[in-house]
């Protein structure tokens, strides 16, 4: 149980590869999706609705059932869903075979996102809406943070996605993968509707930046900037909010 020992301190500094899923529902979805499990700590009174999903596991796959006190005691603080798991991140995807893998007209990338709920929300509507893979800059937080994990319920263990070193080095693969690059901008030249609706047939990345500074300027040279339509006076929304928006605007193209 070691590895689920002081886990507010280790959830920024994990350097075990692996990463913990929260509650019923999460865990439920790490069990089903492409991350191996590696262990459950589960509260004894959940043990029961869990069977299914102990049932299901590789036999190699430690099972642990605890009191509560107990579990907050090994854990350094009170888990009030009952229910934790570790996971085996495995090694990091490819993003421009995932480009060429992916069955979805509509991608995502996110550059110098450093909020959690922010990231765990986008990979929420990423997963509602189909979108795959999403493409993460270096400076863009870790989507398997456990928060983050939670924010997305699950999204983030069921939806591909890769690195690469820069927003730049994002559009190298993009360009090379052949999808465009949509830079959302509040100065963005055309509103992202009439942009899917133009050429609804072509694959699309949809790149999204700071809430504060936006995509950076050498992004926005190469990419094609586009806008979401709002009320006089206001210029932005939240980068989660603004990324459900256009993923729902990219689902009726």
């Amino acid at each position: 149980m070691a590895p689920y020992a002081r886990m507010r301190d280790r959830d920024l500094a994990r350097e075990d590869g692996l990463f913990v899923a929260e509650g019923e529902v999460v865990v439920r979805v790490l069990a089903r999706g492409r991350f191996r499990v590696r262990s459950l700590l589960v509260e004894e009174r959940r043990a029961a609705a869990m069977r299914d999903v102990i049932d299901a596991l590789d036999a190699d796959v430690s099972v642990y059932v605890a009191t509560q006190a107990v579990m907050d005691a090994v854990v350094g603080f009170s888990i009030h869903r009952g229910v934790l798991a570790l996971g085996e991140r495995g090694a990091p995807l490819d993003p421009a075979k995932l480009l060429a893998e992916s069955e979805s007209k509509t991608a995502l990338g996110l550059v110098g996102l450093t909020n959690h709920d922010n990231v765990g929300g986008i990979f929420r509507n990423a997963a509602a809406f189909g979108a795959r893979p999403v493409l993460l800059d270096a400076a863009t937080c870790d989507p398997l943070y456990r928060k983050a994990i939670r924010v997305s319920v699950g999204g983030a263990l069921l939806v591909p996605f890769a690195r690469a070193p820069s927003g730049d080095a994002l559009l190298d693969v993009i360009e090379a993968a052949g999808w465009e690059a949509l830079a959302l901008s509040a100065r963005g030249e055309r509103t992202l509707g009439d942009a899917m609706r133009a050429e609804p047939s072509k694959r699309r990345v949809l790149l999204l930046g700071t809430e504060g500074e936006g995509l950076p300027a050498s992004v926005m040279r190469r990419a094609r900037g586009v806008r979401i339509d709002m009320a006089p006076g206001l210029d932005s929304l939240n980068v989660a909010v603004a990324s459900g928006i256009a993923l729902y605007e990219a689902s009726r193209s």
